[in-house]
Formats: C-alpha cells, sequence, structure tokens
C-alpha cells in the first residue's frame, strides 16, 4: 500500500490508512518501535514522547547543553528501527523533538548515513514561544500545534517527520490529512482521526494496560505484555482501533471507551485543527480486538491555542515516618510536634509546610509492614537551604528522642528543585507554524480558519460548582432494593492530570448501569466519595453514546505534576479510589 507522500491517492480511496502507536510517553517500552514495525501490516508509526513533565525535563536538558532538548531515546530506537521501517515502506511521525525538532532532524539524518539507510527527514517548529513576555523564571513555553504540518512534510515526500509540541492526537490527525487529501474544514472527518489519535495516543491504554476491568481480559489475551495500539482511519474520518495479531492485551469496547475518556474534560475537544464533539462518538464491536469508531461530528477550532508553560516552582524535601503497631495516632502528635518545635527554632521556616498520616496499618498483622502507617512531612521554599540539611536534621536528631519504634523510608536528603505548570492562551494567528520540508524550503503553515464559539480550551474548562449536562440524561432506573458495595462492581474509571486540574472519565457498561449511574453520580455524590475535592471546583459533563461522565477537579493537582502537590501527583489512581467507594447500589445490577 502507498504510504502519506506525494502520489498518495486522494479522497474516495477504498484502503485504510494503518497508523500504529510505538511509545506513549518518554521512557514507554524501548522494544515497541521494532515490535510494530515486525509485527504486521503498517502505513505509519508514529511516537508521543512529550508531556507536561516532560517538557520541563528537557528545558533542563537545555539548560546543560543548548544541542539537547529532544527525547533521545527515539534516536536509539531508530538505530535499528530506521532500516525496518525503510524496508516496509512505513513513514515514521513523532513529536521527539520537543524543545528542538531541528536539532533532532539533524541527528536522525546522521545517523540515516551511520547506518547506511537513506531518508528524507522534514521537521515542524514554531511552537517555541519562550521570550514572549511569560514574566521571570519561565523555562520552557510551547504553543500546542495541529496536523497541518505534518501533513505538510509528508506531501512532500518526507519519511521520517519530527515535531515539537503538537496535540497528542495531531501525530494521527496529519498523516490522516495527508493521505486522503482532507482540506482544513473537512471538520468531521479530522474530528474523526483526532478521536482515533487520541486512543492511541498512550500506547497499550488502548489494549487493556490500566484498564478497571483488567481481571476479565485475561479470557481475550495475556497482559502481561500487552501490544500496542493501532488505527485503520478510512477517508470519511472513521477508523478501526485494533492490534498487530498475536501480541499481547486486548482491543475491546470498553478498553477503547476508558482511552477516549482519558484527561479530556466534556463534550467538545477543541484542538488547533478541530473541535472533536466527543458526545457524538459510536464505538462498536468489529470482530476480535477491533472496534470501530464513527459519527464524529466535528467544528471549527477555537480562536486561541494553548501554551504550555513550565518554570522552576522552588526547592522540596519529604521524609516519611514509619508508625508501627499501637498507638498510632498518639506517635504521629509526638513526632509532628517535636519536629514543629525544631522548625520553629530555626532562623527561617519553610514557606510551605504539610503533614499527611496515611493509615496503611492492620490490627494483628502477620507482616510489620501490614502493621505500620505512613506519617508524610513535604517542605517547600524558594530558597533551597530553608527545606535541606536544617529540615532533615530536625528529622534525623530525633532516632533515639521520640515515638517507639523510629525509623523512616529512607535517609532525608538536602532537598530537589521542582517544577509548576501553567496553561495560557495565544490568539492562533500569532503563532507562525514551520514545516521545513526534506529539501530544506521553509512553509508557513496558515492558522485554521473562522474559530468555534465557546471556551478556548475543554483542556481547561471553566470552573463550575454544578453539573453541566450536555445533552438529555436517561430515564432514571426504576427504584427497587439496594445493597452497599463498591462503585467500581458496576461502574468502570480512568483518571489523569491536566495542568494543575484533575479528570475522571466514569463509564456504566449496560444500560441499565448507566440509567441508575447519570442520576446517581452527581457532583454532590462526587464529593461526598472524594473528601479532597471539597472547596474546588467540580465539574461533571455527560456522555450519553459512551454511557459516561466526566469530572473535572480544578485545582486538585496544585501547580501539576512536577509540583508533587499530592500522594498521586498525576491523579493517574484518582478513578480507582472511587470506584472503590461504597455506595447503595440496586440489586438488580449486582
Amino acid at each position: 500500500m502507498t504510504g502519506p507522500g506525494a502520489a498518495t491517492a486522494g479522497p474516495g480511496a477504498g484502503e485504510p490508512l494503518r497508523i500504529g502507536n510505538a511509545s506513549g510517553f518518554y521512557g514507554d517500552r524501548f522494544e515497541a518501535v521494532r515490535e510494530m514495525l515486525t509485527g504486521g501490516p503498517l502505513d505509519v508509526l508514529t511516537g508521543d514522547y512529550l508531556a507536561e513533565l516532560t517538557m520541563l525535563i528537557l528545558g533542563r536538558d537545555r539548560l546543560k547543553d543548548p544541542r539537547l532538548g529532544y527525547a533521545r531515546t527515539f534516536l536509539r530506537q531508530l538505530e535499528e528501527g530506521l532500516g525496518l521501517a525503510v524496508g516496509r515502506g512505513v513513514k515514521i511521525v513523532t513529536n521527539a523533538g520537543g524543545l528542538n525538532p531541528a536539532g533532532l532532524a539533524d541527528a536522525v539524518r546522521e545517523l540515516s548515513v551511520r547506518v547506511g539507510v537513506p531518508v528524507r527527514v522534514a521537521h515542524v517548529e514554531g511552537d517555541d514561544l519562550v521570550g514572549r513576555g511569560w514574566g521571570e523564571g519561565v523555562l520552557t513555553a510551547n504553543a500546542y500545534l495541529g496536523g497541518a504540518g505534518i501533513a505538510a512534510c509528508l506531501r512532500a515526500g518526507a519519511d521520517v517527520v519530527v515535531t515539537g509540541r503538537v496535540t497528542d492526537a495531531a501525530l494521527v490527525s496529519g498523516p490522516a490529512a495527508a493521505h486522503f487529501g482532507w482540506a482544513a474544514d473537512d471538520y468531521d472527518r479530522l474530528a474523526g482521526a483526532v478521536v482515533a489519535g487520541h486512543v492511541l495516543e498512550c500506547g497499550a491504554q488502548a489494549t487493556g494496560g490500566n484498564y478497571a476491568f483488567f481481571e476479565e481480559l485475561g479470557e481475550l489475551g495475556d497482559l502481561r505484555r500487552p501490544g500496542f495500539p493501532l488505527a485503520e482511519v478510512r477517508a470519511d474520518g472513521s477508523a478501526v482501533i485494533t492490534k498487530h495479531s498475536g501480541t499481547g492485551g486486548a482491543v475491546t469496547v470498553g478498553t477503547v471507551t476508558a482511552q477516549l475518556l482519558y484527561e479530556t474534560a466534556g463534550a467538545r475537544y477543541p484542538g488547533p485543527d478541530v473541535t472533536a464533539r466527543l458526545d457524538t462518538v459510536r464505538l462498536a464491536a468489529d470482530g476480535p480486538d477491533r472496534v470501530r469508531i464513527d459519527g464524529v461530528r466535528g467544528e471549527a477550532p477555537p480562536a486561541t491555542l494553548k501554551v504550555g508553560l513550565t518554570r522552576m516552582g522552588g526547592w522540596r524535601n519529604e521524609v516519611v515516618f514509619v508508625l508501627t503497631g499501637l498507638g498510632i495516632e498518639a506517635k504521629a502528635e509526638l513526632v509532628r510536634g517535636q519536629v514543629e518545635g525544631e522548625l520553629a527554632r530555626l532562623k527561617r521556616r519553610p514557606g510551605e509546610v504539610s503533614w499527611t498520616l496515611a493509615r496503611t496499618d492492620h490490627a494483628d498483622a502477620g507482616v510489620q509492614e501490614e502493621a505500620s502507617a505512613l506519617l508524610r512531612l513535604v517542605v517547600r521554599d524558594p530558597d533551597a537551604e530553608a527545606v535541606g540539611r536544617a529540615v532533615s536534621g530536625a528529622a534525623v536528631e530525633l532516632a533515639l528522642a521520640s515515638y517507639p519504634g523510629f525509623h523512616v523510608t529512607a535517609p532525608p536528603g538536602k532537598g530537589a528543585p521542582y517544577g509548576v505548570f501553567e496553561a495560557a492562551y495565544v490568539p492562533a494567528e500569532e503563532v507562525r507554524q514551520v514545516a521545513v520540508l526534506p529539501d530544506g524550503e521553509r512553509v508557513e503553515i496558515a492558522s485554521p480558519g473562522p474559530a468555534s464559539p465557546g471556551p478556548a480550551s475543554a483542556d481547561e474548562p471553566e470552573a463550575v460548582e454544578h453539573d453541566v449536562v450536555e445533552g438529555e440524561l436517561p430515564v432514571p432506573l426504576p427504584a427497587g432494593s439496594t445493597r452497599r458495595a463498591p462503585l467500581g462492581l458496576v461502574a468502570g474509571a480512568r483518571s489523569g492530570d491536566k495542568g494543575g486540574s484533575a479528570n475522571v472519565g466514569v463509564w456504566a457498561r449496560t444500560d441499565e448501569a448507566w440509567w441508575w449511574l447519570a442520576h446517581e453520580l452527581t457532583v454532590a455524590r462526587f464529593r461526598q466519595l472524594i473528601p479532597e475535592s471539597a472547596g474546588l471546583a467540580v465539574c461533571r459533563e455527560v456522555l450519553p453514546n459512551l454511557r459516561a461522565l466526566n469530572f473535572t477537579v480544578e485545582g486538585l493537582l496544585g501547580a501539576g505534576v512536577a509540583s508533587q502537590a499530592r500522594f498521586d501527583p498525576q491523579a493517574k489512581a484518582l478513578g480507582e479510589w472511587l470506584r472503590s467507594r461504597y455506595v447503595e447500589i440496586p440489586e438488580v445490577l449486582l
């Protein structure tokens, strides 16, 4: 099958474009590139290496060496993967360029010469907006670009396309637009590709990884090493999500639903190229390990582009005291009082001091660890000295003078820097996206057409304290007897981070469970089950086609994952905590 180059088929081509994923984050399975290239037919292989935390890491790399700032793992994967891709006619599209896509493109060319595999390399730039007056301390500032630059590179015959900060879904929508000849206002087709890209972007999460009902998938495929997903995208924007035959894991309506709800914030999913309507998505089984996505409607993109800003937030230190056996609360009170007394004697108390007691202990435990609770002390301050040796000393010096059984999980250190993430918005026409083609020609990509109404980005919804309902609620489940049981017996969930906010998508697997869930899990009930959300804005949106609810909790994660504001800094397990909470569930559902 012809790849998405200059001679590709236009609209109406009967065969789908097979786009695979080989990376969901910087540090994902190293062998995935080879596995995807050798496991079955493929036209395009994508890799997503960027996240909010990754940009901070790459920013620190660039401070040490201006030639860096890209995901170096990708280069090592290409040492073998480049020859495999060229031999099979597979295009490679990746955002591994990070803060230095031109540098990575040059490195790929050098690698091409070294391994003797000629390739045409192009890259996309223009996302770097550092120096635009964001204030002091900004380390990185990158606009989220769309797939139009990628499409331009592929239409010019590129074999490898490297980008900086584009939306994760652009790695799929760009190749699809190039292959099928979609125009900038083919919103429904682009929206379908964006939804497929959102399913692929986190790799094995679409094939059973991190899935709420993972025990059930064991009957369908080996979950010890799930395969990576691919999408068969068609000219009308519909797609089938699948994986290479013989690989582990499973692709089901459930696994695709879970990934669709991951790190979204409502019915409208705005991006630089199109606003995809998640409330129009239809999912249907299409055979073993095959799920069809169709019906997706698109609207014009917003007038602004999201810009991710990272900066160094200050210095952080942590001490975790282990409290074992009897009198846990009294032991915690003693050591806390002792440490607070020492901090009060310092010339300068750390700017932020927080304590958390996790009652992980069990009575009459047969294993010492199961008899222990954890008391966590976290301090933060702009000054490294304020959280360093003075705090560590205050903890260590109590070793022979505090509660019985005193010990800590690790020796306290001198503190470490932490970062913060912030979202900003700029008019789309002010960002100059440039496709640098294989022959070096620089092509400026025009910003999309007329802006859609509504909020600038569903990634950062307006804070609201009440339900936001898109579409009608189903008829309630008829009243009947109930039993107090975990919510997770009848509902799945997946959660994640968006800057300082957390999202939790919750879905039902049957119509009857949906009739109950849509009326039971209100914002008020969510707050009751997740006490950490008290005092924070919580937004609920309804997605009837997916039998799902999406909750966004504003500010739960403080200044983002790098600030480590809570025990689970990326809210990855927030959904599983919600599923473990007990509610009154109708007997008919159990």
